[in-house]
């Protein structure tokens, strides 16, 4: 009877029969592209720390920067699918890359701290991206993108001064803003892609686009606090 309870509280927790059949479809292309992307930066940052093949640098940003435009300006049609799709691998592969520097830190200080910010990241993810996707008001996070927006404008002041004055206190309040700002673009842009498709927009390989760029900026930021933490920590002793 217990056993029973528990899996009618599981299906009604994962209950997805408000979203309509074509916007589930889309959802599950979406992730799927999702899936792609983080493979391919997997391998972009494997390449760049365990091979020398190619390492992360202006050619590599010139790379996510271009394949970005490339990606956008592309038609969404059935016959430019496959192209796109490689445009996709391919921005994703060199942002993996771009965190190579990063990787190369964090290995010094303790290696372990990789799987579990990825994991981490993994988590707060899934339960921001499902919050949206089950909310009774499928539009509520949308109110939040103002505010989001502003959030990064002030940020990204922070940063400058933060570039004259190199205070400590300014960099880990900016990155700690930074992470609830990335989760709430988490929800925001989760429900804006289901609110898309309601409204025509079939470019799932597009939409995966901000959902990844939401993931790998919460993974930077907390490999950064974990990687602080484990210094300070080192340091001490």
């Amino acid at each position: 009877m217990a056993d029973a309870d528990f899996n009618a509280q599981v299906r009604t927790l994962f209950d997805f029969s408000r979203l309509e059949k074509p916007v589930q479809l889309h959802l599950k292309n979406v992730y799927s592209c999702l899936a792609i992307c983080m493979l391919a930066a997997a391998v972009g940052g494997y390449v760049h720390v365990f091979t020398g093949l190619m390492q992360a640098g202006l050619l590599t940003l010139i790379g996510v920067i271009g394949l970005m435009i490339a990606l956008s300006m592309t038609a969404n049609t059935p016959e430019n699918q496959p192209k796109r799709l490689a445009m996709l691998g391919g921005f994703a592969f060199f942002s993996g890359m771009s965190l190579g520097p990063l990787l190369d830190v964090v290995i010094e200080i303790n290696p372990s701290i990789i799987p579990t910010a990825f994991l981490g990241t993994c988590v707060i993810f899934a339960c921001f991206s499902l919050s949206a996707l089950l909310a009774g008001d499928q539009r509520k996070y949308l109110y939040l993108g103002g505010m989001l927006f502003s959030g990064l404008s002030i940020m990204m002041l922070m940063s400058l001064v933060n570039l004259l004055l190199g205070i400590r206190l300014i960099f880990e309040l900016n990155l700690y803003l930074g992470l609830i700002i990335m989760c709430g673009f988490v929800l925001y842009d989760t429900q804006l892609i289901v609110e898309k498709r309601r409204r025509g927009d079939t470019d799932f390989i597009w939409h995966s686009v901000d959902l990844f760029l939401d993931f790998i900026n919460i993974f930077r930021r907390l490999l950064i606090i974990l990687a602080s933490k484990e210094d300070r920590k080192k340091n001490k002793n």
